[in-house]
């Protein structure tokens, strides 16, 4: 039901970065449910926790953006290792500079450190979001354009 549901709105959005942002917020909410659940629920550290929930963002993510998103027949061969290159690099890159950048400022205006890095996680988030969907549409699931 919820997938016919998903299903609907994604085939009506005309535009691949809007389905993109849509097939986001899904995999996005369910990241962000686990991290902050790990973060502050389990106590889990900073890095295991937005890994974790990256991670089953981004299975849900592979998913619907080869399918809905960017309407790729990309093997799963060749679209998995670049997919996951992909993830890790904007993963690493969003989340290092947001944990830094917080923690400049928090320096600068006294924030605790709980609120830094929840304040973190949402930076990344942004950070993560917009890097990975140029990352797969123009190299995990280009359209290869034919003569």
């Amino acid at each position: 039901m919820f997938t016919l549901i998903i299903e609907k709105f994604l085939k009506r959005a005309n535009h691949d970065f809007f389905r993109f942002i849509l097939v986001g917020v899904v995999n996005t909410f369910v990241g962000l449910l686990i991290m902050f659940f790990l973060l502050n629920g389990l106590g889990i550290s900073y890095w295991v926790s937005t890994f974790i929930g990256n991670t089953v963002g981004a299975c849900i993510s592979f998913i619907l953006n080869r399918t809905f998103t960017f309407q790729s027949s990309v093997s799963y061969h060749k679209g998995l290792p670049r997919f996951y290159a992909i993830i890790f690099i904007c993963y690493f890159s969003s989340y290092f500079c947001s944990e830094k950048i917080v923690l400049m400022m928090g320096h600068l205006i006294a924030l605790n450190s709980s609120f830094a890095q929840n304040g973190s996680i949402l930076l990344g988030s942004v950070f993560y979001t917009v890097s990975n969907y140029l990352g797969q549409k123009y190299i995990v699931f280009k359209k290869i354009k034919t003569a």
